[in-house]
């Protein structure tokens, strides 16, 4: 066990270099087990926990897996002949579920352990399932596990009942080597599901529309190897622009597409930071006291849920009251308490958070739980007085690439230690 000790009160300054998005890398890797000829070689990945996690499923189904530098993974699915994801691994992350999708269009056939994640509420799969068997699949859980299969499968029209970024993934992952036009309504539009399309596109699929409220997907007979390159990852370009206006820093991240950053950019520029946009960075710049803001998650274009928790780390010091609304997961305030710790004052009623700011944070030894709580707790850390320990560090590896590490690099008095 390890925690990170971290003494706060240092303005950030410098420059910092976003790496590849974890939402969207932990959909193409699954995917690239539906490449029959050639290998696929995806650039930018994240080195992260669940990427880590992904590499060892793939090599249990039979796919060879290479490193080629720190963030390159070469696959060949050539010899692919395992449809059972049923490992550890399986059961530690949530978006194994992708390979439900993958084996089943590979294969006609996929037995995957039901995933785990993040317990930041209940997230079903039953979208998923409505689309596979829409597709023709027959769908049953037992022991712990989906078993889905299908004597082929046939395009069709699916209206999603809830706008899921999850769902929408898997049923175009499995309709890309469906026979005929299958066409998505009701979709999300997230960023990482354009560059899953964009993907699949490469290895040689025929998506249209990926971004928008549909989604139209001619099958394909076959997919084969290509060489991709994940895009910039929204999330950590999104905290790390936290960070800077927290410490009251100057901070430029660069590798991002700003476009991407939109909502974001928008709540810090109404809390009253200064963010410069350049074709691939922003800069971000605080120079006075921050104003109170409210903020409502959304799926994309709206405000991400996986950014509530950074944003309500830095209401806390906000000259005023602010409310957080988490519309889309109902168990997503667990940072409250640790925040708490560091003497916030946060009242919570149902799914609104109630801030009410104050000059600053003191330190405390708190616990991340959840991945984007523990994001939220090292900047809360970050501007308090004192030192802060954080422990729980498993949470903040599956999502973050070299966190302390950049955050160093950016003045941070920061360290890893163990427990």
């Amino acid at each position: 066990m390890e925690k990170l000790i971290i003494n706060g009160g240092i303005p950030l300054k410098g420059s910092v270099d976003i790496n590849g998005a974890k939402n969207a890398a932990v959909a193409i890797l699954p995917a690239t087990v539906m490449a029959m000829t050639g290998k696929c070689v995806i650039e930018n990945v994240p080195d992260i926990e669940d990427v880590h996690c992904l590499q060892r499923i793939l090599k249990s189904l039979g796919c060879a897996v290479n490193k080629i530098n720190e963030n390159t993974l070469e696959i060949d699915s050539t010899d692919v002949n395992n449809f059972n994801a049923c490992t550890d691994d399986v059961r530690r992350m949530r978006a194994s579920y992708y390979f439900i999708g993958a084996l089943l269009a590979r294969f006609k056939k996929a037995r995957v352990e039901l995933p785990g994640g993040c317990p930041i509420g209940v997230r079903p799969i039953d979208q998923h399932i409505k689309g596979f068997e829409a597709l023709g699949a027959e769908v049953t859980i037992e022991h712990g596990a989906v078993n889905v299969k299908a004597d082929k499968l046939v395009g069709t029209n699916i209206f999603f009942d809830v706008v899921s970024v999850g769902a929408t993934m898997n049923i175009m992952i499995a309709a890309t080597l469906a026979e005929g036009l299958t066409v998505l309504e009701n979709v999300a539009k997230e960023p990482h599901i354009v560059d899953l399309a964009n993907f699949l596109n490469t290895m040689g699929a025929d998506i249209k529309g990926a971004g928008t409220d549909v989604i139209k997907i001619n099958g394909v007979k076959e997919l084969k190897g290509c060489n991709y390159s994940v895009i910039p990852d929204q999330i950590e370009a999104g905290t790390f622009m936290i960070a800077a206006a927290a410490t009251k820093g100057d901070v430029t991240i660069n590798n991002v597409i700003p476009k991407h950053l939109e909502s974001i950019t928008a709540k810090l520029k109404e809390m009253g930071a200064i963010v410069d946009e350049g074709d691939d960075s922003v800069r971000v710049t605080v120079d006075k006291k921050l104003r109170p803001v409210n903020i409502k998650t959304a799926p994309y274009p709206g405000f991400p849920t996986d950014m509530q928790a950074q944003f309500m780390a830095l209401t806390t010091i906000a000259e005023g009251t602010s409310t957080v609304t988490e519309t889309v997961f109902e168990n997503r305030f667990m940072h409250v308490a640790e925040l708490r710790k560091m003497g916030a004052h946060i009242d919570i009623d149902n799914r609104q958070a109630i801030v009410e700011g104050m000059p600053r944070l003191h330190g405390a030894v708190v616990n991340a739980t959840d991945l984007r709580a523990g994001a939220a707790l090292v900047c809360a850390a970050l501007t308090a007085e004192g030192r802060t320990e954080v422990g729980r560090l498993h949470h903040i590896d599956r999502g973050y690439d070299d966190f302390v590490g950049k955050l160093q690099r950016l003045g941070a008095d920061i360290v890893r230690v163990d427990e």
